[in-house]
């Protein structure tokens, strides 16, 4: 990995890949949804949009082309904490992937009629959304865990919001949070020494300074949400509190969630799916931010078979409350922890995701082997001090579906004093 910055101050972080013939290259913007307010829900994921709506050179067509033409893929996301433009084309075509990227990320237009168009575009995918009961859960999840901060916005934003916006609200929000101490460049593959000028060229005279200034933390509500919806399965939530971006303990958090419900073998996919067939989508998920993470347990199953999937659900959580995890269940997720992490750096865009991120969330790289020698160095009693803070609160959870009997009876804070109880009786 090498590090460069530019002229004005803004950071490039690149892995040469010799080997190969592709070369991916993103823009990264640590803005989201979770550095926006009640009036402006959306705004973050409305400009990402927008950028791809054309410049003076290039009109929305014009840049699809561009790509297609040279048979590479250009695209871009939101996340609650940063948004990323990136392309991905062979190595001889870099020099036209920054050209187009840097055109659109100076120069969008923010014609009226295109974001009018555009908004039109968002409402319907929040629709789409809206009717996707197993993703809306989980922004249900996220209100039900943080209440009214602003992890828990939606990332699409809402229709009320939405379309109030204007391009000087767009062109507003992006000269206070598309800076260069918020931005960085990452670049993975085969390129060579003339990237260096290459950037420069396109990216140093870009002049936009200020700190957007630190976010606020979240508490951890363990709240209750339904939302009533005529579906054919129930979907559900369970959310406990997990470990940060930067959290020493994040790798046996990691651990924690592969022996629950991150896998084939889990728990939850082996007791709900394989044993009974109670559903055909069960598992786990951590999600980490830069001050706060969640443990999320999702389960979609026929409303006939809630309760049992609700009650197995929580039997999994109670042993793992109780009883925690074991030295063969710790040995066996760390071997697949650092196999899916190997498999997952095969691809320039998954190199150049890790940079760019790494980058922008923690200002530093760890090398793949000082991130398995960390993994390897977790023990039992890493993963019992994420265990405390785990159980240390009753959790929260959402669901969407035809009724709420089942979720409304379960109590939320049992798991609290089944961990309290086990650890002063030495279990």
């Amino acid at each position: 990995m090498e590090k460069m910055v530019l002229s004005n101050g803004l950071r490039v972080v690149m892995e040469k890949i010799p080997t190969g013939r592709s070369v991916s290259f993103g823009i990264w913007v640590k803005t989201g949804s979770r550095n926006e307010t009640p009036e402006n829900n959306g705004i973050s994921h409305f400009i990402e949009h927008m950028l791809f709506k054309g410049t003076d050179r290039y009109d929305a067509k014009a840049i699809a082309e561009r790509f297609d033409s040279i048979g590479g893929n250009v695209n871009a996301f939101t996340s609650k904490e940063y948004t990323c433009y990136y392309a991905k084309v062979l190595d001889e075509h870099l020099p036209i992937a920054v050209d187009v990227l840097a055109d659109m990320f100076f120069r969008s237009k923010m014609d009226a009629e295109e974001l009018a168009k555009e908004k039109n575009v968002i409402l319907e995918e929040i629709s789409m959304y809206e009717d996707t009961p197993d993703d809306l859960v989980h922004d249900l999840m996220s209100m039900a865990a943080y209440g009214s901060h602003p992890l828990a916005y939606s990332i699409l934003g809402l229709k009320e919001r939405l379309e109030a916006m204007t391009p000087d609200d767009l062109r507003a929000y992006m000269k206070k949070q598309y800076t260069v101490e918020n931005t960085v460049i990452s670049i993975a593959g085969n390129f060579d020494d003339s990237v260096g000028d290459l950037l420069e060229r396109y990216f140093g005279s870009f002049a936009v300074h200020g700190d957007t200034g630190p976010v606020s933390p979240p508490d951890f509500h363990g709240d209750l949400l339904f939302r009533r919806k005529k579906t054919e399965q129930n979907h559900i939530c369970l959310s406990l509190p997990g470990c940060a971006n930067d959290d020493p303990l994040q790798y046996a958090m990691a651990l924690i969630n592969n022996a629950v419900g991150g896998g084939m073998s889990s728990r939850l996919f082996q007791e709900i799916r394989e044993k009974r067939g109670l559903a055909y989508s069960v598992y786990s998920y951590h999600s980490a931010q830069a001050d706060s993470g969640l443990f999320t347990v999702y389960a979609g199953t026929a409303p006939k078979q809630t309760k049992d999937v609700m009650e197995l659900t929580k039997e999994m959580l109670y042993e793992l409350a109780v009883k925690g995890m074991d030295e063969e269940e710790l040995r066996k997720g760390k071997e697949q922890l650092k196999g899916g992490l190997i498999l997952s750096l095969e691809s320039t865009s998954s190199r150049m995701n890790r940079l760019g991120k790494n980058e922008l969330m923690l200002g530093r790289h760890d090398t793949l082997d000082e991130v398995i020698a960390r993994i390897q160095k977790v023990t039992l009693d890493d993963v019992n001090q994420v265990l405390d803070r785990m159980f240390a609160a009753p959790l929260a959870a959402a669901m969407v579906g035809s009724s709420d009997k089942v979720i409304a009876n379960v109590r939320r804070d049992d798991l609290v004093l089944l961990r309290t109880n086990s650890q002063a009786s030495g279990q």
